[in-house]
């Protein structure tokens, strides 16, 4: 490429471009286990082309990535993901998925800086997961909403039920969701959204 001026670099998509009445962005990050469906959740509700750090997994992952529930993926975070959705004409949320695999998770501190709020994706077959996920969360101070991902072959219980197994205050919401459809995934981004406005509302936003 000739810098003299003979050649321009090429800017953003128009379609990329942030709206001009936004007025307002909030970073929110997705976290959970591997395998949850945080990828999906970025790809399916972001209305720019998601960025991802997907790499294909290899055999040096074979007894160290737990991938019970998972085995027919073959590709994996390890960075971050990030997309963007307008809730409103000045609301910007900036989503940034984290990698699910335990020997990445040294990298969640930084995605967690500067974060309003955060998505649990939860997957029934592995709660166990999840603890370390929102204790991760709860010692940044980093409020979150829990959503559990459908799977076709996960065991399915009443949320009621849920919110015990994971020792979940009655003020957390917790809800269902499809990552895959883009309606389920922003209903689960208004949950969080609304959560982030009541605590706000009553002064328990940091």
């Amino acid at each position: 490429m000739d810098f003299n001026g003979s050649d321009t670099i090429p800017g953003p998509r128009a379609e990329d471009q942030l709206p001009h009445t936004a007025q307002s962005a909030v970073k929110i990050v997705i976290v959970g286990g591997f395998g949850v469906g945080k990828t999906t959740m970025v790809g399916s509700v972001s209305e720019i082309k998601p960025l991802t750090t997907e790499e294909t997994m290899t055999q040096a992952g074979i007894g160290v990535d737990d991938n019970y529930g998972s085995a027919s993926k073959t590709a994996t975070t390890v960075a971050m993901d990030f997309g963007r959705i307008r809730i409103t004409d000045e609301l910007v949320l900036y989503l940034f998925g984290t990698p699910g695999q335990e020997r990445f998770w040294f990298l969640w501190n930084g995605l967690f800086e500067g974060a309003l709020g955060a998505v649990v994706l939860v997957d029934t077959r592995r709660l166990e997961v999840s603890f370390d996920v929102m204790g991760r969360l709860e010692e940044r101070g980093v409020p979150f909403v829990v959503a559990v991902n459908s799977f076709p072959d996960a065991p399915r219980y009443p949320l009621a039920d849920l919110r015990t197994a994971l020792d979940l205050s009655e003020m957390i919401p917790i809800v269902e969701c499809d990552v895959r459809r883009r309606a389920s995934s922003r209903d689960v981004l208004m949950t969080l959204m609304r959560f982030l406005h009541s605590l706000a509302m009553t002064g328990s936003l940091a």
